[in-house]
């Protein structure tokens, strides 16, 4: 709560500050660098980067380039996903006999699609005291600009690189969406390489009509954001000679309306599955399989009763 003078032309206190002299506190820090704008690395950053004994990089020559654009000169070590187990425990060590460590990631916030979590959770195991150095991340980034729901959201990582798993991963996720009650939006990573044959399985999976937000070189001379359907996004993408820049992805979760319903009124098998072809543009099949499955009855018997409620061809 802020206080205002009784007298409009006092002023009112500076706010206390931190000290830069005070020495840092022994422990782990998860520093947040930035994503493509370094105007983005907050004052905190940089002085615990200047102040660690330690910064445990991703990678090392990435870290370089940053440290050297502010002159900070603070010895690095390497802690990838290659490594990350064993040079955890040698940090580890280290922050035991009251040593001051940093991790960064290449960009972003470490544990977030990139290392850090495992050294932050045997930290905590240890009795070590973990700081968190807040800053920059692609996927709250693209969240609160991308005009989609804010409130609830859930973040799934990078998709799978071979299409099965692909597929696997965004049919739960439909399945999630479909099942919820309260709108969310559901947040990806993925690279350049693969946008195209992620958006083509979103088209068949959720329909073209599910709407999508795809967020390109963020913070970055050339950001950019498209919304629209997910048809409409892949057409785009599709008309480009050249797609750069890793992309979030983020889908809308708000949940299809459900059919009027009321106590007198008794849905069939057969309302159900044309209700969601029409209502999530699902294909016969797999309209069928998730009334089968609520039903509780084998996806034969739901394809036997589907027929039986189709018009006879003369």
């Amino acid at each position: 709560m802020i206080e205002h003078p009784a007298n409009p032309d006092e002023e009112l206190p500076a706010p206390e500050l931190p000290s830069h002299d005070k020495p840092l506190a022994p422990g782990l820090y998860l520093v947040a660098t930035p994503i493509g704008n370094l105007e983005d690395i907050t004052l905190r950053a940089l002085r615990v980067l200047r102040s660690v004994d330690r910064i445990a990089c991703e990678d090392t020559r990435q870290t370089a380039k940053l440290l050297g654009h502010f002159g900070i000169r603070t010895p690095t070590v390497s802690y990838h996903t290659h490594n990350e187990t064993t040079r955890a425990s040698e940090l580890i060590e280290a922050l035991k006999a009251d040593g001051r460590i940093a991790v960064v990631s290449d960009a972003g916030m470490p544990g977030i699609a990139d290392p850090g979590a495992t050294i932050a959770a045997e930290a905590i195991a240890a009795g070590i005291t973990v700081y968190p150095i807040p800053g920059a991340n692609a996927a709250l980034s693209a969240l609160i600009a991308s005009g989609l729901n804010a409130e609830r959201f859930a973040f799934h990582g990078f998709l799978p690189s071979k299409e099965g798993q692909r597929r696997t991963t965004l049919e739960a996720l439909r399945t999630i969406i479909a099942s919820a009650t309260e709108p969310a939006t559901h947040i990806l990573y993925e690279t350049p390489h693969r946008i195209v044959d992620a958006l083509a399985d979103i088209v068949d999976l959720f329909g073209p009509t599910q709407r999508i937000v795809l967020a390109r070189e963020l913070t970055k001379l050339h950001e950019e954001f498209l919304r629209g359907t997910a048809a409409e996004l892949l057409a785009t993408i599709r008309a480009r000679p050249s797609i750069r820049g890793e992309m979030v992805l983020l889908i809308d979760g708000t949940p299809a309306a459900a059919p009027p319903t009321s106590e007198a009124t008794h849905l069939t098998l057969a309302d159900e599955v044309a209700h969601l072809m029409r209502a999530e543009s699902l294909t016969e099949k797999d309209a069928l399989k998730r009334v089968a499955k609520a039903r509780n009855i084998g996806k034969s018997e739901a394809y036997r009763e589907w027929q039986r409620s189709q018009p006879r061809k003369r």
